[in-house]
Protein backbone atom coordinates (compact mmCIF):
# COMPACT_ATOMS: atom_id res chain seq x y z
CA UNK A 1 0.00 0.00 0.00
CA UNK A 2 1.17 3.37 -1.36
CA UNK A 3 2.16 5.72 2.14
CA UNK A 4 0.21 8.78 2.31
CA UNK A 5 1.87 12.09 1.64
CA UNK A 6 1.43 13.48 5.17
CA UNK A 7 3.28 11.79 7.83
CA UNK A 8 0.76 9.20 9.62
CA UNK A 9 3.06 8.48 13.11
CA UNK A 10 2.14 9.55 16.38
CA UNK A 11 4.57 11.87 16.41
CA UNK A 12 2.92 15.70 15.85
CA UNK A 13 4.70 17.58 12.75
CA UNK A 14 5.27 21.56 13.08
CA UNK A 15 2.85 23.55 10.98
CA UNK A 16 -0.24 20.55 10.85
CA UNK A 17 -3.20 20.86 12.44
CA UNK A 18 -4.91 17.39 13.72
CA UNK A 19 -8.75 17.27 13.55
CA UNK A 20 -8.72 14.88 16.68
CA UNK A 21 -12.52 12.82 17.44
CA UNK A 22 -12.90 12.31 21.06
CA UNK A 23 -15.36 9.97 22.94
CA UNK A 24 -18.91 10.86 22.88
CA UNK A 25 -19.47 9.07 26.10
CA UNK A 26 -17.57 6.24 26.47
CA UNK A 27 -13.92 7.04 27.55
CA UNK A 28 -12.68 3.75 26.07
CA UNK A 29 -13.91 4.72 22.47
CA UNK A 30 -10.56 7.46 22.31
CA UNK A 31 -8.02 6.03 19.72
CA UNK A 32 -4.06 5.05 20.56
CA UNK A 33 -3.44 8.00 17.80
CA UNK A 34 -5.86 10.61 19.35
CA UNK A 35 -4.40 9.93 22.99
CA UNK A 36 -0.62 10.43 21.22
CA UNK A 37 -1.43 13.59 19.19
CA UNK A 38 -3.10 15.03 22.21
CA UNK A 39 -0.21 14.11 24.65
CA UNK A 40 2.30 16.29 22.08
CA UNK A 41 1.19 18.88 20.31
CA UNK A 42 2.20 22.34 21.17
CA UNK A 43 -1.46 23.99 21.97
CA UNK A 44 -5.20 22.17 21.92
CA UNK A 45 -7.83 24.22 20.61
CA UNK A 46 -11.10 23.18 22.38
CA UNK A 47 -14.36 23.97 22.43
CA UNK A 48 -14.78 23.89 26.34
CA UNK A 49 -11.15 24.20 27.96
CA UNK A 50 -13.13 22.51 31.15
CA UNK A 51 -14.50 19.42 29.51
CA UNK A 52 -10.98 19.19 27.57
CA UNK A 53 -8.87 19.96 30.51
CA UNK A 54 -11.02 17.03 32.71
CA UNK A 55 -10.27 14.85 29.19
CA UNK A 56 -6.50 15.23 29.36
CA UNK A 57 -6.66 14.65 32.88
CA UNK A 58 -8.14 11.54 33.40
CA UNK A 59 -5.69 10.46 30.46
CA UNK A 60 -2.95 11.79 32.63
CA UNK A 61 -1.52 14.06 30.00
CA UNK A 62 -1.14 17.77 30.32
CA UNK A 63 -1.37 20.23 27.38
CA UNK A 64 -1.52 23.76 26.86
CA UNK A 65 -5.18 24.29 25.88
CA UNK A 66 -7.09 27.47 24.09
CA UNK A 67 -10.88 28.36 23.41
CA UNK A 68 -12.12 27.57 20.38
CA UNK A 69 -15.65 28.45 20.43
CA UNK A 70 -18.79 28.97 18.03
CA UNK A 71 -18.44 32.14 19.31
CA UNK A 72 -14.86 33.12 18.96
CA UNK A 73 -14.51 31.18 15.77
CA UNK A 74 -13.69 33.27 13.13
CA UNK A 75 -11.23 35.12 14.80
CA UNK A 76 -9.35 32.48 16.52
CA UNK A 77 -9.63 30.51 13.54
CA UNK A 78 -7.16 33.18 11.79
CA UNK A 79 -5.28 33.59 14.64
CA UNK A 80 -4.54 29.57 15.29
CA UNK A 81 -3.71 29.65 11.35
CA UNK A 82 -0.95 31.77 12.18
CA UNK A 83 0.43 29.99 14.86
CA UNK A 84 0.41 26.87 12.39
CA UNK A 85 2.59 28.51 9.89
CA UNK A 86 4.71 29.90 12.69
CA UNK A 87 5.54 25.86 13.11
CA UNK A 88 3.33 24.65 15.68
CA UNK A 89 1.28 21.99 15.48
CA UNK A 90 -2.23 22.15 17.01
CA UNK A 91 -4.97 19.54 17.46
CA UNK A 92 -8.49 20.92 17.27
CA UNK A 93 -11.28 18.77 19.17
CA UNK A 94 -14.90 19.71 20.08
CA UNK A 95 -16.65 18.53 23.77
CA UNK A 96 -17.14 14.80 22.24
CA UNK A 97 -17.06 13.33 18.54
CA UNK A 98 -15.62 15.10 15.36
CA UNK A 99 -14.69 18.40 14.80
CA UNK A 100 -16.49 20.30 12.32
CA UNK A 101 -20.00 18.32 12.02
CA UNK A 102 -22.38 21.05 13.95
CA UNK A 103 -19.27 21.78 16.22
CA UNK A 104 -16.69 24.03 15.76
CA UNK A 105 -13.69 23.35 13.35
CA UNK A 106 -14.51 24.30 10.03
CA UNK A 107 -13.53 27.85 9.87
CA UNK A 108 -10.02 26.69 10.87
CA UNK A 109 -9.84 23.72 8.19
CA UNK A 110 -11.26 26.57 5.59
CA UNK A 111 -8.54 29.11 6.90
CA UNK A 112 -5.49 26.36 7.03
CA UNK A 113 -6.70 25.07 3.83
CA UNK A 114 -6.51 28.39 2.06
CA UNK A 115 -2.98 28.50 3.34
CA UNK A 116 -1.58 25.63 1.94
CA UNK A 117 -1.14 24.35 5.59
CA UNK A 118 -1.72 20.45 6.35
CA UNK A 119 -4.56 19.74 8.28
CA UNK A 120 -4.46 15.51 9.38
CA UNK A 121 -8.00 14.08 10.32
CA UNK A 122 -7.18 11.54 13.26
CA UNK A 123 -10.77 9.70 12.86
CA UNK A 124 -12.56 8.35 16.18
CA UNK A 125 -16.39 8.62 17.31
CA UNK A 126 -19.38 10.42 15.50
CA UNK A 127 -22.69 10.75 17.14
CA UNK A 128 -24.09 10.47 13.75
CA UNK A 129 -21.97 7.96 12.04
CA UNK A 130 -22.17 5.66 15.25
CA UNK A 131 -26.37 5.73 15.06
CA UNK A 132 -26.09 5.42 11.16
CA UNK A 133 -24.59 2.05 11.78
CA UNK A 134 -26.30 0.60 14.52
CA UNK A 135 -30.01 2.05 13.73
CA UNK A 136 -31.46 -0.43 10.75
CA UNK A 137 -32.27 2.14 8.53
CA UNK A 138 -30.62 2.89 5.18
CA UNK A 139 -26.73 3.32 4.63
CA UNK A 140 -26.46 3.85 1.12
CA UNK A 141 -26.95 7.59 1.12
CA UNK A 142 -27.81 9.71 3.17
CA UNK A 143 -28.19 13.39 3.99
CA UNK A 144 -26.84 14.71 7.53
CA UNK A 145 -28.62 18.57 8.11
CA UNK A 146 -27.40 19.29 11.40
CA UNK A 147 -29.85 21.23 13.92
CA UNK A 148 -33.32 20.97 13.23
CA UNK A 149 -34.99 24.88 13.24
CA UNK A 150 -35.95 25.95 16.63
CA UNK A 151 -39.40 27.22 15.22
CA UNK A 152 -42.26 24.19 14.53
CA UNK A 153 -43.41 26.02 11.26
CA UNK A 154 -39.75 25.73 10.17
CA UNK A 155 -39.37 22.41 11.01
CA UNK A 156 -42.80 21.32 9.59
CA UNK A 157 -41.61 23.30 6.32
CA UNK A 158 -37.88 21.42 6.05
CA UNK A 159 -40.62 17.68 6.79
CA UNK A 160 -42.55 19.15 3.70
CA UNK A 161 -39.81 19.68 1.70
CA UNK A 162 -37.90 16.16 2.00
CA UNK A 163 -41.19 14.07 1.90
CA UNK A 164 -40.19 12.18 -0.86
CA UNK A 165 -36.22 12.30 -0.26
CA UNK A 166 -34.75 8.97 -1.58
CA UNK A 167 -32.21 8.70 1.41
CA UNK A 168 -32.98 8.46 4.65
CA UNK A 169 -32.14 12.17 6.93
CA UNK A 170 -30.16 12.17 9.64
CA UNK A 171 -29.54 14.91 12.50
CA UNK A 172 -29.61 16.00 15.82
CA UNK A 173 -32.16 17.23 18.06
CA UNK A 174 -32.25 19.39 21.53
CA UNK A 175 -33.46 17.22 24.50
CA UNK A 176 -35.94 20.42 24.41
CA UNK A 177 -37.37 19.73 21.25
CA UNK A 178 -36.96 15.89 20.23
CA UNK A 179 -40.94 14.65 21.15
CA UNK A 180 -42.26 18.18 19.21
CA UNK A 181 -40.20 17.39 16.62
CA UNK A 182 -41.33 13.75 16.51
CA UNK A 183 -44.98 15.20 16.73
CA UNK A 184 -44.71 16.84 13.67
CA UNK A 185 -43.14 13.63 11.68
CA UNK A 186 -45.82 12.15 12.58
CA UNK A 187 -48.58 14.65 11.46
CA UNK A 188 -46.64 15.66 8.76
CA UNK A 189 -45.08 12.26 7.15
CA UNK A 190 -47.27 9.91 8.09
CA UNK A 191 -47.42 7.51 11.51
CA UNK A 192 -46.04 4.32 9.29
CA UNK A 193 -43.18 6.75 8.43
CA UNK A 194 -40.00 4.58 10.02
CA UNK A 195 -37.45 6.85 11.79
CA UNK A 196 -35.19 6.42 14.97
CA UNK A 197 -34.26 8.44 17.43
CA UNK A 198 -31.38 7.53 19.53
CA UNK A 199 -30.30 8.76 22.80
CA UNK A 200 -27.44 9.03 24.84
CA UNK A 201 -25.45 6.64 22.19
CA UNK A 202 -21.83 4.94 24.47
CA UNK A 203 -23.46 6.29 27.95
CA UNK A 204 -25.09 5.11 30.64
CA UNK A 205 -28.77 5.60 29.43
CA UNK A 206 -27.86 4.40 25.92
CA UNK A 207 -31.66 4.36 24.51
CA UNK A 208 -32.87 3.08 21.05
CA UNK A 209 -36.07 4.06 19.57
CA UNK A 210 -36.94 2.41 16.19
CA UNK A 211 -40.26 1.86 14.11
CA UNK A 212 -43.22 3.58 13.22
CA UNK A 213 -43.27 6.94 13.96
CA UNK A 214 -46.29 6.51 15.66
CA UNK A 215 -44.80 3.72 17.77
CA UNK A 216 -41.33 5.72 18.69
CA UNK A 217 -44.18 8.94 19.79
CA UNK A 218 -46.19 6.59 22.17
CA UNK A 219 -42.36 5.02 23.27
CA UNK A 220 -40.73 8.26 23.55
CA UNK A 221 -43.70 9.43 25.80
CA UNK A 222 -42.53 7.17 28.70
CA UNK A 223 -38.68 8.01 28.19
CA UNK A 224 -36.48 10.29 29.78
CA UNK A 225 -35.60 13.25 27.61
CA UNK A 226 -32.42 14.34 29.15
CA UNK A 227 -29.65 13.96 27.31
CA UNK A 228 -28.14 13.86 23.62
CA UNK A 229 -30.31 12.73 20.60
CA UNK A 230 -29.84 11.60 17.28
CA UNK A 231 -32.87 11.46 14.83
CA UNK A 232 -32.80 9.57 11.36
CA UNK A 233 -35.84 9.71 9.14
CA UNK A 234 -36.37 6.59 6.31
CA UNK A 235 -37.25 7.03 2.85
CA UNK A 236 -40.99 6.78 2.36
CA UNK A 237 -41.12 3.46 0.62
CA UNK A 238 -38.93 1.51 3.42
CA UNK A 239 -40.22 -0.89 5.73
CA UNK A 240 -38.29 -1.87 8.74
Amino acid sequence: MTEPASNPSLTPQPGHLYVVATPIGNLADLTDRARAILGAVDLVACEDTRTTGFLLTRLGLRRELIAYHEHNETEMAERLAAELAAGKSIAVVSDAGTPALSDPGFRLVRACRRRGLPVIPVPGPSALIAVLSASGLPTNGFLYVGFLPAKSAARIAFFEKYRAFDYTLALYESCHRIDKAVDEIVTTLGDARVICVAKEVTKLHETWLVGPAADVKARLAKTSLKGEFVLLIAPADFVL
